[in-house]
């Protein structure tokens, strides 16, 4: 293997190598702001787990929203008009 080609090979391997503690270190980051991943495991996890878990998280959070939307808008169908500006103007600060 030539000087160059070797100094070519190991800058790859050093490459990936940081771009894979970095995206570890992002994980265990990530790790400690999801709850269910946090709470149940105290271990550190895959990033492709933690990446999993994020996504799964998300998608329940937009549900949540989604309920909670549904929710507000019944709410605001059955209230009267006081109710309903008192709703709305604590919802606009």
């Amino acid at each position: 293997m030539s000087r160059r080609s070797s100094r070519s090979s190991w800058h790859s391997r050093s490459s990936r190598n940081t771009a894979d503690e970095q995206i570890n270190e992002l994980a265990s980051r990530l790790q400690l702001l999801l709850p269910q991943i946090h709470n149940n495991h105290s271990n550190k996890m895959p990033a492709a787990k933690v990446l999993q878990g994020t996504c799964n998280y998300i998608r329940n959070l937009h549900e949540e929203v989604d309920n909670l939307s549904e929710r507000l808008s019944e709410l605001l169908e059955t209230a009267d008009i006081i109710q309903a500006d008192f709703l709305r103007n604590l919802l606009s600060k």
